[in-house]
């Protein structure tokens, strides 16, 4: 099918903008050629922000379609059109997700695991964390997993003077690892989401087909990790834990307002209105909380946004070339095309191709997660992950490195490629 002016129009811009993400630490370097509170200093920070890159390219989107359609009504009708109920979830159990003592159960929990492991405790830590806190995405959803996850790896390894490689190393394997370890059920991962409805997914058919396949995949590639960067690791000091004197009922509370969330991802009017109560909340009880996490939770819903926007008009050259693609091609292929795609947004085009064989199913679903961690824009979640991370010691002077990211994440992207596609 022959596409139009605005599909050709969004491809464009949709390459300019991966183009742009891969550029933000160019735009960053640029910037400190000028003086700082400059115009050219402050516009080239900005441009160098990757929450902002899709968002930025997405209002050029909007002013080219009202061009096109030589109307601002046009471009009104289009962005009414779609759906951005994802970018409000992620901002509100980011937000969520992020709070005191919300972070202080996942951290208690995690340490419980890492005591069972007889190792120090800055490899223990690692260990459990990397391995069962990304499978926790299968029931707290992975926009809230990742949060939790970011939150802690940065107090514990990102902001005690671990080398570069050890950065980019754990930064994969986080994306990596959260991307397949929301494959456990049916409704916690977003290229998941898209599907399980309409194919009939549920929870024993996703856990027997993917999640088993996750774990050991997650289980495998940490160790590989920690294996390989364990003097450093031996050597991460120790965080000092002092009782946070959190009462239990507010921690419960926290949970219950969470898991609201969670049910009624699908209704954002329902869960902007239990944000609403969870925030009043919040501010009667200052003294057990710490800052609210708004500004990375609206940089990553704005990506996100951006993301829909301008991935909504990819259909017509990405749903040809799924329907052209047998079993190996189409998950390999999966696999590549999610690194400049949403994964979500990949099975989705996928879901609307009618009579796919369940083969066929696997290999787009399983593709997607495989690829997640690729890059910042391959899973929903990742930009929550760098939005939290990028401000860290081991990024804050040179910023997040898309390259770095690729090759941290190989390594335990081939892991998962052995076990979703070459495991029996």
């Amino acid at each position: 099918m022959k596409p139009t002016p605005t599909e050709i129009l969004a491809t464009v811009l949709f390459v300019l903008a991966v183009l742009h993400t891969f550029s933000v630490k160019r735009f960053a370097h640029w910037a400190h050629h000028h003086p700082q509170g400059s115009v050219q200093h402050t516009l080239l920070h900005f441009l160098a922000e990757t929450e902002v890159v899709f968002g930025l390219w997405a209002a050029v989107l909007f002013f080219g379609i009202a061009i096109l359609g030589r109307s601002i009504h046009e471009a009104v009708h289009y962005i009414d059109g779609l759906n951005f109920t994802e970018p409000k979830f992620v901002f509100v159990v980011m937000v969520m997700a992020a709070t005191r003592p919300v972070v202080t159960l996942a951290e208690s929990l995690i340490l419980m695991l890492a005591r069972l492991i007889p190792l120090r405790e800055g490899m223990a830590f690692y260990i459990a964390a990397l391995s069962f806190g990304a499978l926790l995405g299968s029931f707290i959803t992975e926009p809230a997993a990742m949060t939790l996850l970011a939150i802690l790896l940065k107090q514990r390894y990102f902001d005690r003077g671990i080398s570069p490689k050890l950065a980019y190393a754990t930064l994969g394997l986080l994306f990596v690892n959260i991307s397949i370890g929301g494959t456990l059920t049916h409704f916690a991962a977003p290229p998941v989401l898209m599907v399980a409805s309409k194919w009939q997914w549920d929870t024993p058919y996703l856990f027997t087909h993917f999640g088993w396949r996750a774990a050991a995949a997650c289980l495998t590639s940490t160790l590989l990790v920690a294996a390989v960067f364990r003097n450093e690791l031996g050597r991460v000091p120790v965080q000092d834990r002092r009782g946070d004197g959190i009462p239990a009922w507010l921690t419960l509370t926290h949970l219950g307002s969470l898991g609201c969330v969670v049910a009624f991802a699908h209704h954002p009017d329902v869960f902007f209105g239990v944000f609403m109560i969870f925030l009043g909340i919040v501010y009667a009880t200052l003294r057990h909380q710490d800052g609210l996490k708004f500004r990375e939770g609206l940089l990553v819903g704005f990506f996100l946004a951006g993301l829909v926007t301008l991935g909504s008009l990819q259909s017509w050259w990405l749903k040809p070339l799924i329907t052209r693609l047998d079993g190996a091609t189409l998950y390999f292929g999966a696999t590549a095309l999610t690194a400049i795609t949403d994964n979500a947004a990949l099975t989705y085009l996928g879901s609307l191709v009618e009579g796919i064989s369940e083969p066929l199913k696997y290999a787009l679903v399983a593709g997607a997660v495989t690829g997640g961690g690729l890059t910042v824009i391959a899973n929903a979640p990742n930009p929550a992950g760098a939005g939290i991370l990028q401000n860290s010691e081991a990024f804050k002077a040179t910023g997040i490195s898309p390259i770095g990211l690729l090759l941290g994440a190989l390594p335990p992207t081939l892991i998962a490629i052995v076990f979703f596609w070459f495991v029996a």
